[in-house]
């Protein structure tokens, strides 16, 4: 059963593709594909270059306080998919291989 994505947004967490974060902290993607310490800067420019329209909403990140800052994108595919090609564009950015 595929969904209407068409007009529909997901949030993105640095701590979501933060491979310095624990599964219980909050990181929704494997080690092997999440990025160190991603900023909320690198997270808008990935997510620009790949066409998701991010949108910057400075929001606390409930499982970490003190964290502030999470990006609206477009959802173009599932979440997971949208979180391992945003952090594979931040590792592009970065000069990061692997």
């Amino acid at each position: 059963m595929s969904r209407d994505n068409k007009g529909r947004r997901i949030v993105v967490y640095p701590a979501y593709i933060d491979s310095k974060k624990s599964r219980g902290e909050g990181r929704k993607i494997s080690l092997s594909k999440a990025v160190p310490n991603p900023s909320i800067k690198e997270i808008i420019e990935a997510s620009e270059r790949l066409g998701l329209n991010p949108l910057y909403e400075e929001k606390h990140y409930p499982r970490l306080k003190g964290v502030k800052g999470r990006v609206l994108v477009d959802k173009k595919s599932g979440k997971l998919e949208i979180l391992r090609m945003i952090a594979d564009e931040i590792r592009k950015m970065r000069g990061i291989t692997g």
